[in-house]
């Protein structure tokens, strides 16, 4: 009898919540919201803004030019389908999935290099190499992150999308390639459109805002 991820392998071949402590911070995120505690690695984190008010942004992000290809200017709509997110719906995820929805995943697509400088908290690393045939991405590979990360189960030689979780897809920002790349690959999988969410505005536009990061792995 074939394993699951042979018959993943085969198909694939072919709310912000209520203010927290609002009136004893400056620089909210949006008003009357100071913070919102999220999961990490299973320990809590507050997100928040950076309360410096001369604060500047990361080094890592103040670039303006970058050479396109293949870091071009990504649209506002990616595909038919697919929402364009901004902050507010990311940290929405975020703490639907700290208080027990396992509905949501939160997939930074970076290569671990950039990861590691930072991520959003509650976020996995999916690179997005990962999910690339052409970058060497096998079919074995991609059905068992099919199956643990997005949660699609196999159905004889097709996948089952049924039960599929909401991938709230990102990367580093409206220059970057790798969460489009990713999403791209999903919707070629099969991945129903309106169950993928994508931060267009990425790490870029996280950070120019001063929102707290994380150390990612």
């Amino acid at each position: 009898m074939r394993t699951t991820k042979t018959l993943f392998a085969a198909a694939i071949a072919t709310v912000l919540v209520a203010p927290v402590g609002a009136e004893d911070i400056a620089v909210q995120i949006t008003a009357g919201v100071g913070s919102v505690d999220v999961m990490h690695g299973g320990e809590t984190v507050t997100i928040m803004r950076n309360q410096d008010q001369k604060n500047t942004v990361n080094p890592a992000f103040a670039k303006t030019s970058r050479k396109c290809p293949p870091f071009c200017i990504q649209p506002s709509k990616l595909a038919p389908g697919v929402e364009t997110i901004g902050e507010s719906e990311i940290i929405r995820y975020a703490k639907s999935m700290s208080d027990g929805d396992d509905t949501i995943v939160l997939v930074d697509s970076r290569t671990p290099d950039w990861v590691g400088r930072g991520t959003i908290p509650s976020a996995m690393n999916v690179p997005w190499t990962k999910l690339n045939p052409a970058k060497g991405a096998d079919p074995i590979s991609i059905a068992e992150i099919m199956e643990g990360v997005f949660n699609v189960k196999s159905n004889e030689e097709l996948m089952d999308f049924s039960d599929s979780k909401t991938a709230v897809m990102f990367c580093n920002g409206m220059w970057c390639g790798q969460s489009p790349n990713n999403i791209q690959n999903l919707l070629k999988f099969g991945y129903p459109a309106h169950k993928i969410k994508w931060y267009r505005g990425g790490m870029q536009d996280w950070e120019i805002l001063g929102l707290t990061t994380v150390p990612g792995g």
